[in-house]
């Protein structure tokens, strides 16, 4: 396995850090990680470990405002950043891949950001993946929520503590442990990142019928930060037909880092080996069970 690291310019001059995980042989599918809120993209290696050696490289950002980029932890002035960040970070790859198949996972928040991003720009990507996407009720304290919108207008950068690492994110206490040891991980949300995200979070949910790319949703069914519910109703209004979505009884927030989580890069990875470059004509049943600058 091969890692690279790298930085690009996001949108309004913020340095954006990324890394790339290539195998040992041909590349057959390129896999565009988004990470949640707080987090970064170091905290997928379960999902790296797994995919790469069957083929798959791994391109994963940290968000402006997250992880090594640059940025307020946790604010944004539009969310069109996200959206022009991400479509420079496209640009890019292209820049050093082949004509590969390319999708898009999302986690958490990066579940809206990839579902805003195809809603937007279908062609684009082979498919998208969310996990643990936040469509409905989120763990939030409504008092925050409500603090965060009266304070976006006049105090933008006015930053709340989301508090999101317990037990709600992972049943195994190593990751809880390493989480709150990791000095590029926070919990912090800014106003307008709260107000920005209730916003787009509307529009996603209510443009369900308008997706055009294959779509698999991944949630654990005990996630108490966002609910399960919210996809299963954002699923039911899709009406394009390669659609999937799996639910794990047990499984927390951080499924891709629960107990289970070979269960769940299991069914990621079955479900990429079934859209190729042709996309997914197989008929299938579940089985139980801007300026670039690149750094050496």
């Amino acid at each position: 396995m091969k890692h690279r690291e790298g930085s690009f310019w996001g949108i309004r001059g913020l340095k954006l850090y990324y890394q790339s995980w290539h195998p040992l042989r041909r590349v057959k599918g390129i896999v565009v990680i988004i990470h949640g809120l707080g987090s970064h993209s170091s905290l997928f290696g379960n999902v790296t470990q797994f995919l790469v050696p069957t083929g798959y490289a791994v391109y994963a950002l940290d968000l402006r405002g997250h992880g090594r980029s640059q940025g307020q932890r946790g604010h944004i002035n539009a969310w069109s950043e996200f959206r022009e960040d991400l479509k420079i970070f496209f640009a890019l790859i292209k820049t050093l891949e082949k004509e590969i198949p390319c999708f898009l996972l999302g986690h958490s928040l990066g579940g809206i950001i990839a579902l805003d991003y195809v809603l937007h720009f279908p062609t684009t990507v082979q498919g998208v993946i969310t996990m643990a996407p936040p469509l409905g009720k989120i763990g939030v304290s409504p008092l925050k929520l409500l603090l965060g919108k009266a304070l976006s207008q006049v105090l933008p950068r006015f930053a709340l503590n989301v508090g999101f690492v317990d037990t709600s994110i992972s049943r195994d206490q190593n990751v809880l442990a390493t989480l709150h040891q990791d000095q590029f991980a926070h919990s912090q949300g800014s106003a307008r990142l709260a107000t920005e995200f209730l916003a787009i979070n509307d529009w996603v949910r209510s443009r369900a019928a308008h997706l055009q790319v294959p779509i698999l949703i991944l949630h654990g069914g005990a996630d108490q930060i966002s609910r399960p519910e919210g996809s299963r109703a954002f699923f039911e209004h899709i009406k394009f037909a390669d659609k999937e979505r799996y639910e794990y009884p047990e499984s927390r927030h951080a499924l891709h880092r629960d107990r289970n989580y070979l269960e769940i890069v299991t069914d990621l990875r079955d479900w990429l080996e079934r859209h190729g470059k042709d996309g997914n004509l197989i008929p299938f049943k579940r089985q139980e069970f801007s300026e670039v600058y690149v750094s050496a």
